[in-house]
């Protein structure tokens, strides 16, 4: 099992270094060449900037069991059908039974904008959040270890 982050724009990074450090999972980053980060303790995979190219790399690279944390409902999706684990920044799993109506709030939430209406953003961060997330990516990390 390896954890890939989505890390273009991932406010967990580092939280979910130190967690899959103290687990001894190896971490993957991948990104697009407009945001090149570097992690001790975590290989990264740096893709030219293109649309989906971060996603496409990091879904070349996943193999069932896998773990991947990303913000992109679409990307999620792709992650699943791969038979990975899947988290959102906020620790909130991505699941069979959950994709079908992200993917349509998503696609509801497109038509809104492309008609000249407006959606509400999203708030700051807060330490909850990033508490939520630390400790549901430690719950899968235990599940999956688990599994015979």
């Amino acid at each position: 099992m390896q954890l890939f982050i989505d890390a273009d724009a991932c406010p967990v990074i580092d939280c979910a270094l130190q967690i899959a450090r103290s687990y001894g999972i190896p971490v993957v980053l991948v990104c697009d060449a407009s945001h090149v980060l570097q992690r001790d303790g975590a290989r990264t995979v740096t893709v030219a900037e293109g649309v989906d190219s971060a996603d496409f790399m990091l879904l070349s690279l996943i193999r069932p069991g896998d773990v991947v944390i990303t913000q992109d409902y679409g990307l999620a999706a792709m992650c699943l059908s791969r038979r990975a684990y899947v988290l959102n920044q906020n620790g909130m799993a991505y699941t069979d039974a959950n994709i079908d109506a992200l993917l349509l709030s998503r696609h509801i939430a497109k038509k809104i904008r492309r008609s000249g209406g407006r959606i509400q953003g999203s708030q700051k961060r807060t330490r909850a959040q990033d508490m939520a997330f630390c400790a549901a990516l430690r719950s899968l990390f235990d599940a999956v270890l688990t599994l015979p």
